[in-house]
């Protein structure tokens, strides 16, 4: 057998087995040997029904059946009742609290199920065990599909401690095909030894220096471990692999732009000090750390690739108004007039709207220098249409009534672009596209993007090989680990302190019996004109027919329900992603003007706007939010100087769920959340992952800095030594597999 073999010809498969390969995107011998297991499951405390005995923390396999759901007859607590029978008998199962789980398991479904074997008069039960679902299942232990583990010798049995007597590989599902199907398939291909056949991409001095299997080594132990310590160094290697492998593509990106040359853009100190002065607030040390390190970079022959990372009110527009003031007031190389140029890049239009403001803030006139403002002329394009500030006839609005800017039409702001008389452009995407022509584009800003790709960025490389520099910003919190690695080519920039004034949230965790006493004290924050954000885990309700219909909030309902039972008098407003852009700007835009005094939503306002008045926040549902997206979704409260309050309603009762929930009252920062959640949930837990293109595997691998730094040290060196990877072309072959962009020439 071949690895570029293909499935079908080499396998029997029936129609719904080859749709199913098809949906998991396996096509090939080679596909198969990369399909990993997701788990294994040590099946040597599986115990017969028969043999159950009361006090026991028992697992069980069996099929399901008789559901319904209950009220205890004096507690009337909701509650999901059952029976599991395997082939030795059978015992009842109830799930107290836990009344929907009867809609998630189907009737005959086949299920692993765990927990307390308890006695009652009626006989035996299962108590709140956990479930999973098992489409295809062993018989017994002595089913062909098991590996048993040879027994540690008595003199070896500490080293070998945790080896599992009867390990069984799970692999992902789908409809049409089981994790048994895999498991032959698998085997069939290692008895054929089509591994003699494979060939090592990961250079062999990186593998010895990381104590790392081969190739052929590692796909044997995944599939077929003998022990634990196989399997996880098996897995160690191709989580160590996929972190290089995303490495060496953005050491590649970086190596490739830094070939290009960028505008050399020199400060002036005093000329910042007098800038600062005009902030509204006192500027951070970390700001102040963060504007000399972009100042610094701006400064060399080669442009700038930097992420600046913050809390949501940490003040990244700030730094990013400081970096343009200074590119703007430069000219352009060999020239005694004109501007260099700045393109600030906002993900939505009512978010590029007020950027917009805030610049004509910073840069509008002040008393103190007599009204005068800074000659500095500032556009903003969006879909809905053009502004310049400042206006033609007056700086000031009618009346000498706040700043004065104009409309434009988008021809006459594209042309003004195009010959330099605006040099800071300010928008969404559409900044990037081939109508609109800078003269000296010097800089490009990237607010809230989780990352603005390579080629995007090759788009503002002129003919000339003219690079802008690149400001990048985040209020996202990251682990370290997983920045070091999907942000490998940009370098890093902390701002990890609030500006002084900026009251500290009050964050609650509220139990259902407090609800109706928490909407009181909302309700006094209404009276004093503020506003509601209520976010919600779905959009919708789901049919409670399908089998995942699980009861958590949903933010449509939800604002019913407010609106009927709790704030009759308030205008609530929804916002979802099944919204169309429209629709959802023009929500926002009556929530800002506070037309709509309570907003219900789902994450989607996690990356939001500034609603100053904003200052309350429900989130329902939390324990199925990550900490960091929470702490960035209470973020949309801290834009005041108002007391601002967030209230966590947590349906979840367990004691793990609430402690990682009070984390929101004692951690610093998102970093210090993020980091936790890594943790306390897992790498896959983390939200946006798949997003990267990261797998789970991978994922795992960030949890391990020393191995993540060590992909990155590697990375870097290979990358230096030979930036096209002539020497290693089976690795350049997996990058741009991998990859899928990996740009070699």
């Amino acid at each position: 057998m071949e690895l570029h073999d293909i499935l079908e010809i080499k396998f029997r498969l029936d129609v719904n087995q080859k749709k199913a390969l098809r949906r998991l995107k396996l096509f090939s011998v080679a596909d198969l040997l990369f399909h990993f297991p997701v788990r294994y499951s040590d099946i040597s405390q599986v115990k017969k029904i028969s043999e159950l005995i009361p006090g026991d923390m028992a697992t069980v396999y069996g099929k399901i059946s008789k559901l319904k759901t209950k009220k205890g007859f004096r507690s009337k607590i909701p509650m999901a009742e059952g029976q599991i029978e395997d082939l030795s008998g059978k015992i009842k199962i109830i799930w107290f609290n836990q009344a929907y789980l009867a809609k998630m398991i189907h009737e005959g479904s086949n299920v692993k199920l765990t927990g307390k074997v308890t006695a009652s008069k009626q006989g035996l039960y299962l108590a709140n065990p956990e479930f999973e679902k098992m489409i295809d299942m062993p018989i017994d232990s002595h089913d062909s599909l098991f590996t048993p583990s040879p027994q540690p010798s008595p003199e070896r049995r500490g080293e070998n401690r945790g080896i599992t007597g009867l390990s069984y590989p799970i692999y992902t599902e789908t409809r049409g095909i089981t994790s048994k199907w895999f498991y032959h398939a698998i085997e069939k291909i290692l008895r054929d030894k089509t591994l003699n056949k494979i060939e090592d991409y990961v250079p062999k001095e990186i593998l010895e220096k990381y104590h790392l299997p081969s190739l052929k080594s590692a796909l044997v132990w995944i599939h077929k471990p003998k022990n634990n310590r196989d399997a996880e160094s098996a897995r160690k290697r191709f989580a160590f692999e996929e972190v290089f492998c995303i490495q060496l593509e953005r050491q590649h990106d970086k190596f490739e732009y830094r070939k290009n040359k960028s505008f050399q853009i020199k400060q002036d100190k005093k000329d910042i000090r007098d800038f600062l002065a005009r902030f509204p607030f006192e500027a951070t040390n970390s700001q102040k750390r963060s504007i000399e390190t972009v100042l610094i970079d701006m400064a060399k022959n080669f442009p700038m690739s930097r992420l600046l990372e913050g809390d949501v009110g940490s003040g990244k527009t700030a730094v990013a108004a400081t970096a343009s003031y200074v590119a703007v007031q430069q000219r352009p190389n060999g020239q005694s007039f004109g501007n260099l140029q700045v393109a600030y890049m906002a993900p939505t239009e009512i978010l590029a709207t007020q950027h917009f403001e805030s610049f004509i803030e910073y840069f509008a006139p002040r008393l103190e220098t007599g009204g005068a403002s800074l000659p500095i002329n500032i556009g903003l394009i969006t879909g809905s249409g053009c502004r310049k500030f400042p206006s033609k006839t007056s700086i000031y609005g009618p009346a000498g009534g706040g700043i004065n800017w104009t409309t434009i039409s988008r021809a006459q702001l594209l042309k003004w672009v195009a010959n330099g008389e605006i040099p800071i452009l300010i928008g969404t995407h559409a900044l990037i596209q081939k109508t609109v022509k800078f003269k000296n584009l010097a800089l490009v800003v990237i607010d809230e993007q989780h990352r603005f790709g390579t080629t995007q960025r090759m788009k503002l490389v002129r003919k000339d090989n003219i690079a802008p520099h690149l400001l990048s910003m985040t209020a996202t919190p990251i682990p370290r680990t997983l920045a070091l690695t999907i942000y490998g080519d940009l370098d890093l920039s902390l701002l990890d302190e609030m500006p002084a004034g900026r009251k500290q949230i009050i964050t609650e965790i509220i139990t259902q019996n407090k609800r109706d006493q928490t909407y009181e004290q909302i309700r006094e924050e209404l009276k004093k004109d503020r506003q509601l954000y209520v976010i919600c885990p779905r959009i919708f309700e789901p049919d409670p027919e399908k089998e995942l219909a699980l009861n958590v909030k949903s933010a449509v309902e939800e604002a019913k329900r407010l609106k009927k039972e709790v704030f009759r008098e308030y205008e609530i407003g929804v916002l979802h992603s099944k919204m169309s852009k429209e629709k959802k700007e023009e929500v926002m835009q009556e929530f800002v003007a506070g037309n709509i005094h309570i907003l219900c939503a789902t994450s989607v306002v996690e990356v939001g706007v500034n609603v100053p008045n904003a200052t309350v926040i429900i989130i329902e549902g939390a324990e199925r939010f990550g900490l960091a997206q929470l702490h960035q979704l209470r973020g949309r409260v801290i834009r005041s100087t108002h007391q601002a309050y967030c209230y966590i309603f947590a349906e979840a009762k367990s004691e793990k769920t609430i402690a990682r929930l009070k984390a929101l009252k004692t951690a610093k920062n998102g970093f210090e959340l993020a980091e936790l959640d890594l943790t306390l949930r897992g790498a896959g837990e983390l939200g946006g992952t798949k997003q990267w293109g990261i797998t789970d595997l991978g994922m795992e691998a960030i949890k391990n800095i020393k191995m993540v730094e060590a992909a990155r040290t590697e990375a870097i060196r290979l990358i230096k030594e030979d930036p096209e990877l002539k020497n290693y072309p089976l690795l350049k072959q997996k990058v741009h597999q991998k990859a899928g962009e990996f740009h070699f020439e």
